[in-house]
């Protein structure tokens, strides 16, 4: 099992680094990945809120928007009922996969009760995990992570080569594990 946490400035790319990654590793026959990944939403070259996406189905929901009346979160409106039918119940169907990716865990994702458990449930299990964590967030669950995983911070210097090494160091703590495993 590992953790690796990736944060960093807004923008520089940390869910690229994490999608590369986990694109690097859905290569290897019978690795199996689950989890949710987020997506700016944009209109004629204007942010208007996020999108959601189980990495296990493909089903896609809102997770913020411009528009809307869910908790705000800068000018975004969370969208509850989709973070929780999409991405809390993705992180709780990805028990069973070899890779655990939740992009991101922040301000928005936590505002539900729900997506924190389903956070809390994973942290719990034996799964390893990649995520993106919100360089600034003092929410217990974000501190948490600081503490059980291998934080990186994503940078100009370093944002094009971490999802090789990212991908190098879950590829070969999950051969370690199928070796270690009883009649494999």
């Amino acid at each position: 099992m590992l953790r690796i946490a990736v944060t960093g400035s807004p923008g520089i790319g940390k869910s690229t680094v994490v999608v590369k990654a986990a694109e690097k590793l859905a290569d290897q026959p019978g690795f199996k990945i689950g989890g949710i990944q987020t997506a700016e939403i944009r209109k004629e070259g204007t942010r208007e809120g996020f999108s959601i996406r189980d990495l296990a189905t493909g089903k896609i929901g809102i997770l913020s928007s411009v528009k809307g009346s869910g908790p705000r979160v800068g000018k975004y409106h969370v969208n509850l009922e989709d973070l929780e039918k999409i991405g809390a119940n993705a992180l709780r169907n990805a028990l069973d996969c070899d890779l655990i990716v939740i992009d991101e865990i922040g301000p928005m994702e936590l505002k539900s009760e729900a997506f924190v458990s389903a956070v809390e449930t994973v942290l719990e299990s034996d799964r390893s995990v990649l995520a993106v964590l919100h360089r600034s967030s003092r929410h217990p669950l974000a501190e948490r992570i600081r503490k059980e995983f291998e934080v990186l911070t994503v940078d100009e210097g370093n944002r094009d080569e971490l999802p090789e090494r990212i991908a190098g160091l879950l590829s070969r703590r999950l051969g370690e594990t199928n070796h270690s495993r009883p009649g494999q």
